[in-house]
């Protein structure tokens, strides 16, 4: 399986966010996305999820553009959380959860047994099933995350993007929400490909790591050779100290913003 965007263009409204960028986004892998706000990366989850067609390039699953997939058959390849989901009011978490499963099921055919199975599967898998007759909005934030990644993983499909999952949640949340990620790409080969604010847990939990600036691809590879100083510094205006923890992961510890703006001097592409 192969999920790739080839010198795609997006934006909206006649203006340009995405310019020209190349991406094979890695399968049964973490993959993170990281970068200063606005600089693309909700534009290109949603190009990779076939909600937002490019202007110029493609964006192609197993070799085929995805303006060729029919929604429902792309539905079972390819699943998107958005960054600040909206449940409809008064819903219960089950209900919610089993809207994953609609790409499986048609007029003709409604919930079936093996629904039903998948749907308690992906509860049980985010931890959620006790609170399964509960009303969404009744949940704390980190919960109702949890019930959206249950929701996203009944689809069953395999390639979920995020749209960064962690906002407006505590660090236990958030931790709580990224060790669950993992464990789904470790125990069901999900690919999985979130943009994260947060660079110490992009380099935690990613094997694979995509830098972006003002719509362009700087970098990509492994977390512990693309976090380095030069990156922060130029990208996102911080002067920072990177060490390398005992797991060989990179973590990064900030000394303040730097003094003013760098251009982009650090530009390089870590295979």
């Amino acid at each position: 399986m192969s999920l790739n965007a080839e010198r795609v263009q997006l934006g909206y409204d006649g203006n340009t966010i995405i310019h020209e960028l190349s991406v094979a986004i890695p399968m049964q892998q973490v993959t993170a996305l990281i970068g200063p706000n606005g600089c693309g990366k909700s534009t290109f989850l949603k190009s990779l999820a076939g909600l937002l067609r490019p202007t110029l390039g493609r964006v192609t699953l197993n070799g085929r553009s995805l303006e060729n997939w029919p929604r429902r058959e792309l539905a079972l390849e390819v699943a998107m959380l958005p960054q600040k989901p909206v449940a409809p009011e008064g819903i219960r978490v089950r209900e919610l959860v089993e809207y994953g499963r609609f790409p499986y099921q048609s007029i003709l055919r409604g919930a079936s047994r093996e629904d039903r199975e998948v749907v308690a599967w992906a509860m049980q898998q985010t931890g959620v099933e006790c609170y399964a007759e509960k009303p969404v909005q009744a949940l704390s934030g980190g919960q109702q995350q949890r019930v959206w990644i249950a929701m996203a993983i009944a689809q069953q499909a395999k390639i979920l993007l995020l749209d960064e999952p962690t906002t407006f949640l505590d660090w236990g949340h958030q931790l709580e929400v990224l060790e669950l990620l993992t464990k789904l790409n470790l125990e069901q080969k999900l690919t999985v490909a979130m943009s994260l604010h947060d660079l110490n847990q992009a380099a935690q939990f990613a094997d694979h790591v995509l830098v972006m600036e003002q719509g362009t691809l700087l970098a990509s590879g492994a977390p512990e050779n693309v976090i380095e100083t030069g990156m922060l510094a130029s990208v996102f205006n911080v002067d920072a100290e990177v060490k390398i923890r005992a797991n060989g992961k990179p973590c990064c510890l900030a000394k303040g913003s730097m003094n003013r703006l760098r251009g982009p001097a650090w530009i390089k592409d870590v295979v």
